[in-house]
């Protein structure tokens, strides 16, 4: 595995003499002893990481600075979740990287190769998949459709085009999981947060623009009954990235399942959720949302409340929504955002261990945690010296596997059909 190193215009090369690391927590690794390289999936980016040096192994063998460029890191493809972090020493003016997951990627036979994994076969987000002529006229044909949904023309005029969302493509394709984003509000204040970051404490921009209005229930489920009757293996989804959290308005939500269940029963309504209110979760249980994902960056209480800064409410109440939904029958996911030598540390698994037994949740989304992961302990308090040797991500899978063999995992919401074939009988607590 060679080196790659950048220049200041952004052009990438790679040295022959010098061997590539990849980056555990604070600790750069030999590329020899990061658990997987796989080529880099087609749809992935390449990044110039100003103001850091990467890390190399210099032609004695030795783990040394590399003066003569800049780091170069990976955004994977969708559905592969990353093994390592670019490796890298930032210079004291670098600038805060913006809201991207930066994984280790090195030069090998040829080609790039990259530290992760596929964890999901579904092809839902894959680039090859795209027609992007088709989408264009499944844009058009949406905005005539609906000429006064402000909702279908926030999806189509600011998704597809202006974020190039692969969830908001899929929907003017007419496939699978649609976006139902619906709260321009939030309860959290997450330091990661990409449609809102406040210019006082934030170095860095959102990504994408929040919601600014409120959709009725109307409006909603006149996209969603229609996305549900006629898209292969149907998903729509509330709680998006162009939003705040869907608890918020739960009411509306409620209400717009009810117009949607009268209407179709094909398909899966899934709200994506911080998971802080469990009598909104049992409302919207009854009302007929089949499926819920929770994000969580910690399964530990206090690296949980120092990301997410919850307003009126508790790691234990997410705890108890994750139960409730579970004992009312409903899939229930966590989306686990996966920072290797973070995520893997001894005391996270013990804690993770623990959240599985005490709630009996169905599957576990490996998503790339997309943030610098230096501003990340900055604002974290994570002292260098703080961390263990990390366990290894592939290695959690497995281990995790062994001990709760009715675990899915994935990357993505699931259809129908994998609900009804891989849920299991709730286990009993160990």
């Amino acid at each position: 595995m060679r080196l790659l190193y950048a220049r200041e215009d952004g052009s990438i090369y790679d040295d022959p003499k010098w061997g590539a690391t990849g980056r555990l927590g604070f600790q750069p690794v030999k590329a020899a002893e990061v658990e997987r390289w796989i080529p880099l999936p087609e749809g992935s980016q390449l990044f110039y990481l100003p103001g850091r040096r990467p890390w190399g192994i210099d032609p004695k063998g030795q783990l040394r600075l590399y003066e003569s460029g800049y780091a170069v890191a990976a955004f994977v493809a969708p559905a592969h979740t990353q093994l390592a972090l670019a490796s890298y020493v930032r210079e004291p003016e670098a600038p805060t990287l913006p809201l991207h997951a930066y994984t280790a990627v090195a030069w090998h036979k040829g080609r790039f190769y990259v530290a992760a994994t596929r964890v999901d076969p579904s092809p839902r987000q894959d680039i090859w998949t795209y027609d992007f002529d088709k989408m264009e006229r499944g844009k058009e044909t949406l905005l005539r459709r609906f000429p006064d949904n402000r909702l279908v023309a926030h999806l189509m005029e600011n998704c597809v085009d202006r974020y190039c969302c692969p969830a908001a493509r899929n929907l003017a394709l007419g496939r699978w999981e649609c976006p139902l984003p619906t709260s321009p509000a939030c309860n959290a204040a997450c330091i990661g947060c990409i449609s809102l970051q406040e210019p006082h404490e934030s170095p860095i921009p959102s990504t994408q623009q929040r919601l600014t209005f409120r959709p009725t229930a109307e409006e909603i489920a006149e996209l969603a009954i229609h996305h549900l009757r006629t898209a292969p293996d149907p998903i729509v989804s509330f709680g998006q990235g162009c939003e705040g959290e869907p608890l918020l308005v739960w009411k509306t939500i409620a209400e717009a399942v009810q117009l949607i269940r009268k209407a179709t029963a094909r398909g899966i309504i899934n709200v994506n959720t911080n998971g802080a209110w469990p009598d909104a979760i049992a409302a919207l249980s009854e009302a007929g949302v089949d499926s819920f994902r929770i994000s969580l960056n910690s399964a530990q209480p206090d690296w949980y409340h120092r990301y997410y800064r919850p307003r009126n409410y508790t790691f234990d109440m997410v705890v108890e929504s994750i139960q409730q939904a579970v004992r009312l029958g409903k899939w229930v996911s966590i989306n686990y955002f996966t920072l290797p030598g973070f995520t893997d540390q001894p005391a996270e698994i013990q804690a993770l261990h623990h959240l599985l037994r005490q709630t009996r949740l169905h599957m576990i989304q490996w998503r790339n945690f997309n943030i610098d992961p230096d501003w990340y302990a900055q604002r974290m308090n994570i002292p260098p010296d703080s961390l263990q040797k990390p366990y290894g991500i592939l290695r959690l899978m497995r281990t995790l596997r062994q001990t709760f063999p009715y675990l899915t995992y994935g990357y993505f919401n699931p259809p129908k059909w994998l609900i009804l074939r891989r849920k299991p009988l709730a286990p009993q607590p160990a």
